[in-house]
């Protein structure tokens, strides 16, 4: 049994405690609140003390791409032309060799806790990667094995048993702390045969998934008109596909995809009459608006998002269209941004981007009954934040500290199942 214990802990259920302490039985949490109700409970217990600090969940990154760490600043120059980014990095990927990959997507699992993260929802070509990343930095998640570039329904069916086999064999590598599930790509890389074979098998098996969905616009043009970019490089490819002249959510919907409540990427471009439909299929949303604006794809209306009952996580994207894999500015960023979209309906408060950061990920990852909250039961997954630089001072509410005046390079301490897996205490 132990005690940790600082000036402001955040349960993100309730309010935050001043002077208090979470008592953890080896990999769970049994008790919240005042130090010295805890300690009077639990007298023997071995306390830490992180003092001027902040313990609250830890942070939940619920869309990453951590096998291609090794393109930060690589795709830079190209980024405002979204054709040319998406072919350089194909190239850089496939100069690489799986060793490197591995150890990229490493890299940047260790930048994740330490910046507070303890739970990735992670997508991979390679999946084998991102899972041993995970697995060696003692992280948390669910690993997305991706498909291949597959859009023409004629090859659907070699195209599901060779996704089947990826999926099987990485399913062989899981833990109980990382597990998998699948991903088909996005609505212009997947034919829509495969696309509800795959919603199909994650119906019956009870397998998550996730879609990068309404992300661009040259993903509305080639779905609603048929025309652009994406249509250039079918017929180069000799690939057949036939528009459905309509949103991506509302095509997502006709094809029974929405039925297996998918973790939708970005939504940058959605309509109302989307937002309803995501909301009725209980599918949910990574929201990512670090790489939506450094891509210049637009904002998605995050506040619809929450108001409409969707659970909302928040996404750092891949380090190749964002460079920082860092939840909690990715939070202060999202709060910005929402405030000044165009249309926004009302201001993001840091008490809701505090939970997105946190239980709002953990609801997109289906794991909630698990983390996301500090709370009797539930795994003891914690970040530990410091408050003592004075950018953070003085701290006149500590929802406000930590979202408009830290970043994950205050962290302190990372947690999964009770044990610190970073600390830069002495």
């Amino acid at each position: 049994m132990k005690i940790l214990t600082a000036d402001h802990v955040l349960p993100i259920t309730s309010e935050p405690i001043n002077y208090g302490a979470i008592a953890i039985d080896a990999t769970d949490i049994v008790a919240v609140g005042p130090f010295d109700d805890i300690k009077a409970q639990f007298d023997n217990a071995e306390v830490t003390e992180f003092g001027k600090a902040a313990i609250l969940p830890g942070f939940v990154n619920c869309h990453s791409h951590l096998e291609i760490t090794a393109m930060r600043g690589r795709l830079d120059e190209v980024e405002h032309d979204f054709r040319a980014w998406l072919l350089r990095l194909n190239d850089l990927r496939a100069a690489m060799s799986d060793e490197e990959i591995e150890e990229a997507a490493f890299l940047g699992a260790v930048e994740g806790r330490e910046a507070g993260v303890t739970c990735f929802g992670d997508i991979g070509r390679s999946g084998h990667a991102g899972l041993r990343a995970m697995k060696r930095a003692g992280l948390r998640g669910i690993v997305f094995q991706e498909t291949e570039f597959s859009p023409d329904n004629r090859t659907a069916e070699d195209d599901f048993k060779k996704l089947n086999a990826k999926f099987e064999s990485l399913r062989g590598e899981a833990t109980n702390l990382v597990t998998v599930g699948l991903s088909p790509h996005a609505p212009y890389t997947v034919g829509s045969m495969l696309f509800e074979m795959i919603a199909q098998f994650s119906i019956i098996n009870r397998v998550p998934i996730t879609i990068h969905a309404a992300e661009s616009a040259n993903e509305t043009e080639l779905m609603t008109r048929g025309t652009g970019f994406f249509t250039e490089v079918y017929e180069r490819f000799g690939v057949e596909w036939v528009s459905p002249h309509c949103t991506t959510i509302e095509y997502l919907e006709r094809l029974g995809v929405l039925s297996a409540r998918p973790l939708l990427a970005h939504c940058v471009d959605v309509t109302d009459r989307d937002i309803e439909r995501i909301a009725a299929n209980g599918a949910r949303i990574a929201h990512c608006p670090k790489s939506n604006a450094k891509f210049g794809h637009g904002f998605a209306p995050f506040e619809r998002f929450l108001d409409a009952g969707i659970a909302v996580g928040l996404g750092s994207d891949s380090v190749a269209s964002n460079n920082l894999c860092d939840i909690l500015e990715e939070s202060r960023f999202a709060s910005l941004v929402a405030r000044n979209r165009p249309g926004s309906e009302r201001f993001i408060g840091p008490g809701e981007m505090l939970r997105a950061a946190t239980l709002g990920g953990a609801e997109a990852l289906g794991l909630e009954d698990k983390i996301g909250s500090l709370e009797p039961g539930k795994k003891a997954d914690l970040a530990v934040v410091s408050l003592d630089a004075a950018a953070q001072n003085p701290i006149g509410d500590i929802e406000a500290a930590l979202v408009f005046s830290s970043s994950g390079r205050d962290t302190l301490a990372t947690y999964v199942n009770g044990e610190p897996i970073y600390s830069r205490r002495p």
